[in-house]
């Protein structure tokens, strides 16, 4: 038993690195890809974030003549709370502004993603900034719930 209890906690181990690694975090959503971003969209302007930009990759893809699964991505940010991050270090900015992706599966489910602050943190290496990254955890985390209609927690 000792063996097996053993070789389980260390397999366990060795997989969490690659599940942190991701650094992306899914919400499933009720709603349909456009609806989920147009809430997500209102959340945002609501929380005063700035919409930067909206891409329709499936759209897209049709302009091309192949086909994609819906997937919409959404820019947003905010310089009061993006720029002191990239003060504590500024490779962040290649992860900034923040993003959002909407998309179908190949189940027909629809999720929001979002990259982890805490993924951005250990990436960037940032030090000294560890409220800004659980605000901006938070805030996303709500926002995503809220967007996808998923429980609060």
């Amino acid at each position: 038993m000792k063996i097996i209890t053993s070789s389980f906690f260390a397999l366990l181990l060795l997989s969490l690195p690659l599940q942190a690694a991701e650094g992306v975090i899914s919400v499933e959503s009720k709603y349909s890809v456009n609806d989920t971003a147009d809430r997500f969209e209102n959340f945002i302007k609501a929380k005063g974030l700035k919409r930067l930009a909206r891409i329709d990759h499936a759209k897209n893809a049709a302009s091309a003549q192949l086909t994609l699964r819906p997937t919409q991505l959404i820019l947003f940010g905010n310089p009061k709370i993006g720029t002191p991050l990239m003060n504590c270090a500024q490779t962040v900015a290649i992860d900034l502004p923040q993003k959002a992706l909407f998309w179908e599966d190949e189940s027909g489910k629809v999720w929001l993603s979002y990259n982890d602050p805490v993924y951005l943190k250990q990436r960037h290496e940032i030090k000294g900034c560890d409220p800004i990254i659980e605000k901006i955890r938070g805030v996303l985390g709500a926002l995503a719930r809220a967007a996808a209609g998923a429980p609060k927690q």
